[in-house]
């Protein structure tokens, strides 16, 4: 085994992990993972290590506990209006709920409608559960109408209590809020035990045998500009591509079968998840010999995922799967006989060879459970390093769990130095794939369907957990729909105060975790006082904040701040120095370039001259100039005037050139009489 583990590859001395759970786009920069020697901790495993006295460690490190439903894993979740066909039957407790779900209900179909008196009634009635019958579900919702200001004061001191209390209670949303919170205020220590927590949820969500594939949250925008090419992918059935593929499907084409029950299964392409569509599907699939189907339906049977429950059949599905040469099948079966479902008793020697066989073909699974054996001691001897460092290949394969799993080691200082801050960025990713994550997909839904105001209010909880993309997403809805995104104020619909305060705090947030338009917007918001007091050295700091992700813009901007001595020190040096940055990132923008280049040259050469008045007073003259294109030029009678004007121009200018065309034509042919003829 020991082999598999220490790869020739694997240089400890300095050994870099890139990758994010989430991939993000050029706004948002990836997750980075650096560890270097100072990391990792010399460990004698003879001596009584700390995985036996932390009680972090005592839980099922293989993830998959019990196999449960989502629903279960995030209690209060909105999941039964949305996915009602994925929902558990309720049972006896839920009853107590009924009044919860009602609200929460009406809230949904205030916001969809732009019903400002339907939004308080719900509101009413989410206050009044949450404080006169305790639920924690209500206390949530009610943290979050807090936070937001929506048909209450935007109050985050009442935002954090209501989600404190429903931590307490069970709630993982308010969990996943709460250590946002503690983040963003560099509280490591409390931030760290509740991402710890919630990324434990996340990863027994996970599957048992392969990786469950990455749900990315679609970022609705390119900039300033709606994403169409990422929009068009995500329309599920109504998607030209998802036609075709159903179309070979019903063909017979066995990959197109999977492909299809993959999307149900998991909500993919904004499909609506639908467990029995895709058991439908996989079965179909089955019957034509496509093994990864077998596998599938060995988690489905295994997780009850619209079935019941039956981990004996789920062996059988991920055996006929691993023999058809599918090697992450085999962890699924590891994991079976290591907590004793679906066998006679628990076999960990047969669990480490099926482990072994995934890890012996490159499946990064295979890796990470071999990884827990060593660090639990099951089945083989206690080994923290080699734990370690399987944990590291199957991280560098880009396995969450393996993410996971560093994580506890930051966190409890087990084979890597204590490092908190690292441990709640890593536990931060994996918990980000927890079930609530969900969300992300029903907004997105609402949004291709036109439902704006619904798709703000889920982005706007989702942003409230601490996505950045759906923190992006709610501010750009703002922005883009104003009114029309049915944003709720205090009293009503949003005033347009209330929706640059919300936008700006919501582009706030999602500058902080690197997206560099975000922090251009904030900066442009700071320099201009758009929705807030302007105020150049903020504009400063958000624009030095979106030039360290190497953005053009932001660098031009900081070159003209230089230049001006705007919130930052008058230096020309410098102002030049940002205009060759951003020239160099960014060639398209060569001339407003040389523009600032050429006014940069003439206020250094021609200091006290009426060039640099002139050039100083072009800010203020071009509104002025646009406003009169705006409303003198382009208004409607004006502009068809206009038009028409040039038209007319433009004919007489094509005929004048005609006539002289003519004329130079018959002057060349005329004989010239003045001319002497040569002599003979």
């Amino acid at each position: 085994m020991y082999h598999r583990c220490h790869l020739s590859t694997l240089r400890l001395s300095l050994f870099l992990l890139l990758f994010s759970l989430f991939p993000l786009s050029l706004h948002a920069g990836p997750f980075v993972l650096v560890l270097s020697q100072d990391d990792l901790k010399d460990i004698q495993n003879d001596d009584a290590s700390p995985v036996d006295s932390d009680s972090s460690w005592d839980d099922d490190e293989f993830g998959g506990t019990h196999v449960k439903p989502d629903d279960e894993l995030d209690p209060g979740s909105w999941r039964r209006l949305f996915e009602p066909t994925t929902t558990t039957t309720p049972t006896s407790d839920d009853s107590s709920l009924g009044s919860y779900y009602a609200a929460v209900d009406k809230m949904i179909s205030a916001s969809t409608n732009g019903d400002a008196r339907l939004m308080e009634e719900a509101a009413v009635e989410i206050e009044t559960a949450a404080n006169t019958e305790g639920d924690p579900h209500a206390r949530s919702v009610l943290g979050f109408l807090y936070g937001m200001g929506m048909m209450r004061e935007r109050n985050k001191a009442k935002a954090f209590l209501n989600h404190y209390f429903a931590a307490e209670g069970g709630n993982a949303q308010s969990m996943m809020a709460l250590a946002y919170t503690y983040s963003r205020q560099d509280m490591f220590e409390k931030a760290v035990k509740l991402y710890a927590e919630l990324a434990e949820i996340a990863v027994n969500s996970f599957l048992i045998s392969k990786d469950s594939p990455v749900i990315e949250p679609i970022r609705i925008h390119n900039g300033a500009e709606e994403n169409k090419e990422a929009l068009k992918k995500s329309r599920g059935e109504d998607d030209e591509d998802f036609q075709i593929l159903e179309y070979q499907a019903q063909k017979g084409n066995a990959g197109a079968m999977y492909k299809i029950g993959l999307f149900y299964y998991f909500g993919l392409r904004g499909l609506r998840r639908d467990h029995a569509k895709a058991l439908t599907w996989f079965l179909k699939a089955v019957d034509k010999g496509e093994p990864r189907s077998m596998e599938l339906l060995g988690e489905i049977y295994a997780r009850g995922a619209g079935v019941e429950r039956n981990y004996t059949k789920a062996l059988e599905w991920l055996s006929l799967a691993s023999k058809q040469g599918l090697y992450s099948a085999y962890n699924g079966m590891g994991y079976l006989y290591v907590k004793g479902y679906g066998v006679e008793k628990k076999n960990y020697t047969k669990a480490k060879e099926y482990f072994e066989k995934a890890a012996d073909n490159e499946d990064a699974g295979g890796h990470y459970n071999l990884g827990v054996m060593y660090l639990k001691g099951i089945g083989v001897k206690k080994d923290v390093k080699i734990a370690c460092k399987c944990f590291i290949v199957a991280a560098n394969a880009g396995q969450p769990k393996a993410f996971y799993q560093l994580a506890k080691m930051f966190h409890t200082g087990v084979g890597l130095k204590k490092n908190l801050p690292m441990a709640t960025a890593l536990y931060k990713l994996v918990a980000e794939r927890g079930p609530w994550s969900s969300l992300s997909r029903w907004a997105l839904e609402s949004y291709l369907k036109g439902d704006v105001g619904k798709a703000f209010l889920l982005y706007s909880r989702m942003a409230e957990l601490g996505y950045e993309i759906a923190q992006s997403n709610a501010a750009w809805i703002l922005d883009k729909y104003g009114e029309r995104s049915m944003c709720m104020g205090e009293s009503g619909l949003c005033t347009d105060a209330e929706r640059h305060q919300c936008a700006h705090s919501l582009w706030w947030q999602a500058s902080e975790q690197g997206n560099e338009h975000a922090a251009l917007l904030i900066g442009d918001a700071y320099y201009y006082g758009r929705g807030t007091v302007r105020d150049y050295e903020r504009a400063a700091e958000a624009y030095i904040h979106a030039k360290s992700q190497s953005n053009a813009q932001a660098m031009f901007n900081l070159g003209y701040m230089h230049e001006h001595g705007q919130g930052l020190p008058f230096d020309l040096h410098l102002a030049k120095r940002y205009y060759d940055q951003a020239l160099e990132i960014d060639p398209a923008a060569k001339l407003p370039i040389t523009l600032a280049l050429t006014s940069l040259w003439i206020r250094k050469n021609y200091a006290d001259s009426f060039l640099v008045d002139l050039i100083d007073s072009l800010p203020e003259v071009y509104p002025r100039v646009e406003a009169w294109v705006e409303n003198v030029i382009m208004e409607e009678g004006n502009a068809t005037i206009l038009t028409l004007f040039v038209c007319l121009l433009t004919v007489l200018y094509l005929r004048e050139r005609q006539r002289r065309h003519v004329v130079a034509a018959a002057g060349a042919n005329q004989p010239n009489e003045h001319v002497v003829p040569a002599a003979h």
